[in-house]
């Protein structure tokens, strides 16, 4: 069972997990009217992804014996400056996560909540991909500038990826 403090943590997350899935679908909607079709596919998978860890929070607290609390969700950004901005706030955003999974697992340890420090282990490892891949995509649009046919042949690569959910464990 679920503390209070677990449980209304749970609740903040899966909120912020929505608002990323917004937040990700709002810049896949700019790249797609900037005609950078790929890198819009890279945002909706990203959408999937924030999506996916939204219902794998949701159903944990069900499976707790807690119970979910649905809130509003903000309105996301909907322009940035060019395609190195949309990156940078990726990776801003994707940071920010990365400190409330670590504030959750904090929070886990003060309340002695061992399944929720197994739990959020999964969270934890998945953030340290999440920047990466971020970072990656960031550091290869600065060194082209985020302009020119290099641009494209990264659009071109960003199509391909793909959605994948992760295996249940």
């Amino acid at each position: 069972m679920l503390t209070v403090k677990m449980e209304k943590a749970y609740n903040e997350q899966i909120n912020a997990e929505l608002y990323s899935a917004y937040l990700y679908l709002s810049m896949s909607s700019y790249l797609s009217l900037n005609n950078l079709n790929g890198f819009a596919n890279w945002m909706k998978i990203q959408y999937q992804e924030e999506t996916f860890h939204a219902m794998k929070f949701y159903q944990y607290v069900i499976d707790r014996g807690g119970k979910v609390v649905l809130e509003a969700i903000e309105k996301p950004q909907i322009t940035w400056k060019n395609i190195i901005d949309v990156f940078e706030s990726t990776l801003k955003h994707e940071n920010h996560i990365t400190a409330l999974i670590n504030n959750l697992m904090t929070l886990a340890h003060e309340e002695k909540d061992h399944a929720s420090v197994s739990f959020l282990n999964w969270f934890v490892d998945e953030q340290v991909e999440e920047e990466a891949n971020v970072i990656e995509l960031l550091q290869e649009l600065r060194l082209i500038e985020g302009k020119g046919p290099a641009l494209f042949m990264l659009d071109r690569e960003a199509k391909s990826r793909v959605f994948t959910p992760p295996p249940a464990v």
